[in-house]
């Protein structure tokens, strides 16, 4: 109710004020109330902007909830910003971040109701947050001043919304689109992007999409009507039965146990999410009419009640029914379908696979821009497409961890306009990565801070410092760069983040089986030649000097930044000891003794705090020092 009164009061005075001079005026839109909408929508209202949030459907969440997906991917031990703070919701409501371990496809599994109703009252919080569900786009044009937004609500009733920023949290990009931004679909070519594996040729070759259901145990027999052009030679290798005998990927060919678990919600429930010979669907809905994405989506929605039909029948799982309790559809079927690619908006950067790769090898230091991180392979769904023999394997592609750099939420071509969700300027292999929900709600965080600097400071969007909303990123206990030795919570999170930030000082990012990691190593003696980077920055200092593989002293660190002080026209050259004492007690380190060997976080914590390059040697969009 309070969304309502909400949106009434905000919805009458502007137009009541829409024919006075258009002096009332939100200052942020944000289109699409999904993973990233939602974060968009909560942080720039938490930094005191009169924002609106508007959502075609009646649940918040997108494909964390409305689209059933309600297994998060990655990012189980880097809990960065919203998507922390979502989790910390879910394991009070059901005791516990073990309660959340239910199926073995992820650490975090839940009710996609419950997770609705977590985002509501999280939303419900902010004064400054009005929210309007089943509300659509009709159309959106921008003048001088502001974006002008037709929107119709389920009645059918036509209101016109002014705001100075536009934020397109869309589950395909459909708002960038409205407004001119330029935009890709599909596969780049080999020499767009520069990846290895990228294909020759580009194509509009998309993922494929799912029809997610979620079943619940009802305890007797409860199975739907055959659908209409049911065929179980589709599902026959879904899983390891007697149907099964030419199975497209021989080495996935599980129990029925182990895949009816892979998604095990709490309270009995079952996510259907199957990638093998399962619910998958393909089609590229992205250019339609809404009436015709409708009509297609339909065929998607029949393929997983078939796949339903088939789990119940043919494996025997006849007590597993559609649950009745997750869903407000008649058919009990999610909201929307899951969408894996969307269009992808040709931003100011565009983050590749090598930028993840080899971060510190590229001609661009995107690694330095970065206000999210995540550290899922890059995961493409293409089973179902008709010819995926000719596709680069994308299963499960082995990166180290990673961040994502601030320039991919921002249109290289529209003014006042930020893109979020699965729509940012990567590559389509990186998509693979990128969309996933952890990822997509820092992405959605990261442009409220985006949206609201730009209108406080009264600048362009691209002109906003990277610095700054990477400083509100981190109050907002978001991760720039993914160092797993370094928590959230550690005193010298934020300094060592900073100082990665920086490039003076480079984690190592790798890959583990199934893990992809990045590790600071902060307690590792810190050698000469992991120095090297502080050149670039300060230019001054003579390279030889960091050529020695051999570790520094604490009392040499001190002299070099004494030395770098004076360089740099410091007032105050000289560090004494009891100011760096000051630092070790502050930050809670231990061994305080200038003659031995310095770890590499001390370090971290001491460039941070005595030359705090972060602060003072700006950087544009592509990670470059500013000369000044």
């Amino acid at each position: 109710m309070k969304h309502v009164a909400h949106a009434i009061i905000l919805l009458a005075t502007i137009l009541l004020c829409s024919c006075d001079n258009d002096k009332q005026v939100i200052d942020i839109a944000v289109i699409g109330g999904g993973a990233s909408g939602v974060p968009a929508g909560v942080q720039s209202a938490r930094m005191g902007m009169k924002t609106i949030l508007i959502e075609e459907t009646e649940w918040l969440g997108g494909m964390l909830t409305g689209a059933g997906v309600s297994a998060t991917d990655g990012n189980h031990n880097l809990p960065a910003g919203m998507w922390g703070e979502f989790r910390d919701s879910l394991s009070n409501y059901y005791s516990g971040l073990d309660s959340l371990r239910t199926g073995w496809v992820s650490n975090t599994l839940f009710e996609p109701s419950v997770g609705n109703k977590i985002l509501n009252n999280i939303t419900q919080k902010e004064k400054n947050l009005t929210v309007l569900t089943r509300t659509t786009i009709k159309n959106i044009i921008r003048n001088d001043e502001y974006w002008q937004i037709e929107i119709e609500d389920s009645a059918h009733k036509k209101q016109v919304i002014k705001a100075k920023i536009v934020i397109d949290a869309t589950e395909l990009g459909d708002v960038a689109k409205l407004c001119g931004a330029s935009y890709d679909i599909g596969m780049e070519s080999k020499e767009v992007t520069g990846e290895d594996i990228a294909p020759q040729q580009a194509n509009h070759i998309i993922q494929d999409l799912t029809y997610v259901a979620v079943l619940k145990d009802y305890k007797k027999e409860i199975t739907i009507e055959k659908p209409e052009g049911y065929n179980p030679d589709l599902f026959a290798c879904a899983c390891d039965n007697p149907l099964c005998i030419s199975p497209k990927e021989p080495d996935r060919v599980w129990s029925k146990d182990k895949m009816i678990t892979y998604g095990k919600l709490p309270q009995n429930k079952y996510m259907i999410n199957w990638p093998i010979e399962g619910n998958d669907y393909y089609v590229n809905i992205i250019e339609m009419t809404p009436q015709d994405r409708q009509i297609t989506l339909q065929k998607a929605k029949d393929h997983t009640l078939c796949f339903v039909y088939f789990i119940q029948h043919e494996l025997g799982y006849n007590t597993f029914g559609l649950a009745d309790d997750e869903f407000p559809t008649k058919d009990k079927l999610p909201l929307i379908p899951y969408y894996r690619e969307s269009r992808r908006i040709h931003g100011l950067v565009r983050f590749t696979l090598n930028h993840i790769t080899k971060p510190y090898e590229q001609k661009d230091k995107l690694y330095r821009t970065c206000i999210a991180v995540g550290d899922y392979p890059v995961d493409h769904h293409h089973n179902q497409y008709k010819g995926d023999e000719e596709l680069p394997n994308l299963y499960f592609y082995p990166i180290p961890s990673y961040g994502l750099p601030l320039g991919t939420l921002i249109p290289k071509d529209v003014e006042e306009l930020i893109v979020a969700e699965k729509s940012i300027s990567v590559s389509n292999i990186v998509n693979g990565t990128t969309r996933l929900q952890p990822v997509v709600m820092q992405i959605g965080q990261a442009a409220g801070i985006l949206a609201t600097l730009a209108i406080k400071s009264d600048i362009r969007i691209k002109d906003v410092s990277v610095r700054a909303v990477q400083e509100q990123m981190l109050n907002a206990k978001g991760y720039l760069l993914p160092y797993l030795d370094v928590p959230v919570n550690d005193p010298i999170f934020q300094p060592l983040q900073r100082i990665g930030s920086t490039g003076i000082m480079r984690g190592v990012g790798k890959n583990v089986g199934w893990s992809n990691q990045t590790w600071f190593r902060k307690d590792s003696p810190l050698l000469f030649s992991e120095l090297a980077g502080i050149t670039e920055i300060y230019p001054s200092i003579e390279k030889r000097s960091f050529t020695k593989e051999q570790p520094m002293t604490i009392k040499e660190s001190i002299n070099l930044i004494e030395q770098i002080r004076e360089k740099e026209h410091s007032p105050i050259i000289e560090i004494t000891n009891e100011q760096v004492k000051e630092v070790w007690q502050k930050y809670k380190l231990t061994d305080f003794n200038i003659e031995r060997a310095i770890l590499r976080g001390e370090m971290a914590v001491l460039i941070d705090r005595f030359l705090d390059p972060f602060h003072t040697k700006e950087i544009d969009i592509t990670g470059a020092y500013i000369k000044k």
